[in-house]
């Protein structure tokens, strides 16, 4: 098998397990995250003996950043969907919907359409019937906002360049 197809499986298997954990993690958050990540990779779905040292590897990096940066995630969530806060999703979509945030938008890991695309698959796989549709929904929406945020710090960061010109020509003049 070819080298960069091995590293999209590995990477699409270790997004999958840490949505699994993200998952465990959500029910008892009182757990100890690396307590838990040690167990999930000597016992549990990630001691597979045939599974590479760069899944567990991404996956355990997923998952630390995703649980680290949740209130960030969460507050992303909170603005584009309308109606519906993260604690009354589906745990799996939430999961799903985290690390696609964390992958695509923040950390900027992989192109904004393939962390939809997983998301959406992985939504699939392990949600509701309704899960995939609902999942593309609010990446959409995250899409658009982000679109939003970075178009007007974009116009800002202009505003301020033009305004620190003025105010530099200001004083040159004096």
């Amino acid at each position: 098998m070819p080298k960069k197809k091995r590293a999209i499986q590995a990477r699409h298997r270790a997004r999958e397990l840490a949505v699994q954990l993200l998952c465990s993690l959500e029910i008892r958050p009182e757990q100890n995250l690396d307590e838990c990540l040690d167990v999930f990779i000597k016992c549990g779905f990630a001691s597979d003996a045939d599974m590479g040292e760069d899944v567990k590897d991404y996956m355990s990096f997923l998952v630390r950043e995703v649980w680290c940066t949740r209130p960030d995630i969460d507050d992303i969530m909170r603005r584009v969907v309308t109606g519906w806060r993260p604690e009354r999703m589906v745990a799996v979509d939430r999961a799903v919907l985290r690390v696609a945030i964390f992958e695509g938008f923040l950390r900027k890991e992989v192109p904004v359409a393939v962390a939809i695309s997983e998301a959406v698959d992985m939504a699939r796989t392990f949600g509701t019937e309704d899960s995939s549709r609902f999942v593309n929904g609010v990446l959409a929406k995250v899409l658009q906002f982000m679109e939003d945020g970075e178009k007007t710090t974009a116009r800002t960061d202009c505003n301020d360049k033009s305004h620190a010109a003025s105010a530099s020509e200001d004083s040159t003049d004096g």
